[in-house]
């Protein structure tokens, strides 16, 4: 067997017996806020959950799930589902988003990868382009990644360039973007120099073109489509950075809201629209405000605006935005390879494992989980199962999804005394939420609820042990809100958040299996979801690697 030899072999736990199953299982999207009217999980009927939460407050605890806590540049950066159950199967952080496009391309490996390789195609006939926002702010993008990605691309046979550029004035000082621009016209004019036709063909201002999210205003990526694709726009000038200096003259008017506009040539042709053949590349790293225009880039079905013109084209993400949609299918920096998961080390220590979710989240509990791995460590030992998720249908519309149906495989699983471990992802909390209706998100908790029950039950009724934990926040907080906390109106009405959280995240041990002296430890300053894999490995009676995250519990004498 793979990895049968001693390097895998983990060390007993000095307190903690082995053989009681453990079941962990993630609630998706369910974060801890205060309590409020816009708080689904506090409006809920969570009569377990709540049981946790109140229980022996040695058996419950807080964890980061966003930012540095789950390998993102800064505390800024809400969490993911993707790098959440990287981080929880991993034991380990390891860099995601913009720190691995450094990484990439520091190294040159970005150059080498099939992102690019797909890409360069189109190199030796056609142009290469690129969209993003223009900024060293360094949440969505920043301004080094891209002269790096200009040079190499050159430096890799790119013979011409177009670039589209969105101005900042969000994540830095409004103004600042001609500043930008002034510095981009510098290196393009280099790349000129060196025989490379390298020039700004489009630009906009970043709320008001191309980088809506959550499909709030699909206007705003049409604009963005017409300019950058069509060549059209209100707005021609010949120079970009005489087009951010005149369209920051108009009334009112800031760097996030430029108009679109386009550059053109002396005869009043656009330099560089999207045309058949061509290459694309949307370079911001963050894909909160990527996924919609990369939708409008790669689906044929695509019904949001009408797109008149839709090139045949080969587009890349700079990272692929969504692990769920596999969107997009082309990127050019590869999630973080992680090897010795948790999961794997404890196949290989004999721990027989039963994983389950539905569709939208399986590969959570499976794929990312095995740290971006497909398929088993050992088959005679392990056994996934993807419940079928409801299609054609929002979520909020059967907002009680699959969450029972999960709940009885691993209740089934539980007592065949056949698996050590039993993992589940409920997804509910997290796709319902992510519609933005609050009655369905309450009802969704609520099943979520209802499912972790089934699953105790059966620990109980085994002698097990269970960890309950959360990937990340979401269902939590559905309000948009102000610096103060206030909930954020417009025309009157409350403005629905439907996105993920900063909020951290509970982990709840217990059952009869739990050894009486265990409790979560109070000398981590603050520990993360990446803490709960040596969690589990404790849990199973095995020390957890050395360089693993240090685990949440301790065991004290009585």
């Amino acid at each position: 067997m793979v990895g049968s030899g001693n390097s895998w072999k983990l060390a007993d736990h000095p307190k903690l017996p082995k053989g009681k199953p453990v079941a962990v299982v993630v609630l998706d999207g369910w974060g801890e806020a205060n309590p409020d009217q816009y708080n689904c999980i506090h409006i809920a009927e969570t009569p377990t959950m709540d049981s946790l939460k109140n229980g022996k407050p040695e058996r419950w605890t807080l964890v980061k799930a966003h930012g540095t806590a789950v390998g993102l540049p800064s505390d800024d950066d809400m969490g993911n589902s993707e790098v959440g159950h990287n981080a929880l199967g991993a034991g380990r952080i390891f860099a995601q988003g913009a720190k691995l496009v450094d990484l990439a391309l520091a190294s040159g490996k970005i150059y080498e990868g099939e992102g690019f390789k797909y890409i360069k195609e189109c190199f030796d006939q056609n142009t290469l382009h690129l969209i993003g926002l223009l900024s060293d702010g360094g949440v969505h993008s920043r301004l080094d990644q891209v002269q790096l990605l200009l040079k190499g691309a050159s430096e890799h046979g790119a013979k011409r360039i177009r670039l589209h550029i969105l101005t900042d004035g969000r994540d830095v000082l409004d103004g600042s973007s001609i500043g930008f621009v002034e510095t981009l016209e510098k290196d393009l004019a280099e790349l000129r120099a060196k025989g490379v036709d390298a020039r700004i063909a489009s630009g906009g201002g970043r709320m008001y073109v191309t980088m809506d999210r959550y499909e709030n205003d699909w206007d705003v990526v049409k604009r963005g489509w017409d300019a950058q694709v069509l060549g059209e726009a209100p707005h021609k000038f010949q120079n970009a950075v005489e087009a951010v200096k005149k369209l920051r003259e108009l009334p009112n008017m800031s760097d996030q809201y430029i108009p679109p506009f386009v550059i053109v040539d002396e005869s009043g042709n656009p330099v560089g629209p999207i045309l058949d053949g061509d290459a694309v590349v949307t370079f911001n790293f963050r894909a909160d405000r990527m996924v919609m225009i990369a939708k409008a880039l790669e689906y044929e079905d695509f019904d949001k605006f009408d797109r008149v013109r839709v090139p045949k084209i080969r587009y890349a993400g700079m990272l692929q935005y969504d692990g769920e949609l596999k969107l997009p299918s082309h990127y050019l920096v590869s999630p973080p390879e992680i090897e010795r998961t948790s999961g794997e080390y404890l196949v290989y220590n004999g721990v027989r494992t039963f994983a389950c979710s539905e569709t939208v989240k399986f590969g959570h509990v499976t794929f990312f989980w095995n740290g971006n791995r497909s398929g088993y460590f050992d088959s005679s030992k392990e056994e996934y199962v993807e419940i079928p998720s409801d299609v054609g249908i929002t979520f909020n519309v059967q907002p009680k999804m699959k969450a029972v149906e999960i709940a009885e495989k691993a209740r089934d699983a539980l007592l065949s005394g056949k698996f050590d471990q039993v993992r589940v992802n409920l997804p509910n909390s997290d796709m319902v939420g992510h519609t933005g209706d609050i009655d369905a998100t309450v009802v969704a908790c609520k099943a979520a609820d209802e499912a972790v029950k089934i699953i105790l039950d059966a620990v109980e009724q085994v002698g097990g042990i269970y960890v309950v934990t959360a990937d990340h926040g979401n269902a939590e907080d559905m309000v948009k809100r102000g610096k103060s906390g206030e909930p954020l109106l417009k025309n009157g009405n409350i403005q629905i958040l439907t996105s993920h959280t900063l909020q951290p995240v509970p982990v709840a041990i217990g059952g009869p299996g739990l050894s009486p002296g265990v409790k979560f430890r109070s000398d981590l300053q603050t520990p993360g979801l990446a803490n709960v894999a040596a969690t589990v490995m404790n849990l199973h009676g095995f020390e957890a690697p050395s360089d693993y995250e240090p685990t949440l519990i301790e065991v004290v004498d009585n």
